[in-house]
């Protein structure tokens, strides 16, 4: 993909996230009144490859010049960048033996969770993700400025996520006695949403330091690695979510 100046970046971003916004209704539409788990497991593929394609810039994979100097800046970026995606792609494994226990414990039967809430924590965490995107673009064009604005509202965003799932969530389940020592249902649900919670907090703590680095201006448009690995990282946190939300919140009949 051919380098894009600073206004056509943010305009993609811009356009990516209405398309998670409108298949995010339409997600929430589908569960409520048809119910089908095919097209639910459909709209999460295409919201998947939005993010890992447009967010997490996964074609950069290939953009390493294998003649390059192994002592190089373009070199060890590339080194890099394969050894983030080798280490998002092992703990992939993590959430994919949590979504597979799901399944096999529940079926087509999910917790008594309420789906607006979910919803709601959903649109914080894709707002974002947006904010992130628009955050990473403005260090690769060296707006330090609003660089430090959406990497700041992103923090804040990811915080409020927090608050919603174990402040207000996780009472919510437990009132409607969700919990793990009653039933297998709360306790998937408790290590998916505290397993994902643990990496969202993981990933705040990222975006503290590399915010704090970039208002003492330790990177620039050139050098920044360490931005472009922050970013990817809180996309996939939000990758994760896009299929752990279908499945505790829409997917399946009520539990009695």
């Amino acid at each position: 993909m051919a380098h894009m100046n600073k206004s056509e970046a943010l305009r993609q971003g811009v356009l990516i996230f209405v398309f998670l916004a409108v298949l995010t209704a339409l997600e929430f539409f589908v569960a409520s009144a048809i119910g089908s788990v095919t097209l639910l497991a459909a709209i999460a593929l295409v919201k998947f490859g939005l993010v890992a394609y447009y967010y997490m810039h996964i074609y950069k994979l290939n953009l390493n010049d294998q003649d390059a100097d192994r002592r190089s800046d373009a070199y060890k970026l590339a080194t890099n960048r394969l050894g983030l995606w080798l280490f998002l792609l092992s703990d992939t494994f993590v959430f994919g033996g949590l979504a597979v226990s799901r399944f096999n414990l529940l079926g087509l039967t999910r917790p008594p969770l309420n789906p607006t809430l979910g919803l709601i924590v959903t649109s914080v965490l894709l707002l974002s993700s947006f904010f992130m995107n628009r955050a990473e673009v403005s260090m690769e064009h060296g707006d330090r400025k609003n660089f430090i604005l959406f990497t700041s509202l992103t923090l804040a965003l990811g915080l409020a996520f927090v608050v919603g799932v174990l402040g207000v969530e996780w009472p919510s389940a437990i009132a409607e006695g969700v919990t793990p020592s009653v039933s297998a249902a709360g306790a998937i649900f408790f290590m998916m949403t505290g397993m994902h919670a643990f990496h969202v907090v993981t990933g705040l703590v990222f975006l503290l330091i590399i915010l704090r680095n970039g208002a003492r201006g330790l990177y620039s448009s050139e050098k920044h690695w360490a931005v472009e690995a922050a970013t990817v990282y809180w996309h996939f946190i939000d990758v994760v979510w896009i299929f752990f939300y279908p499945a505790l919140y829409l997917i399946g009949k009520l539990i009695k």
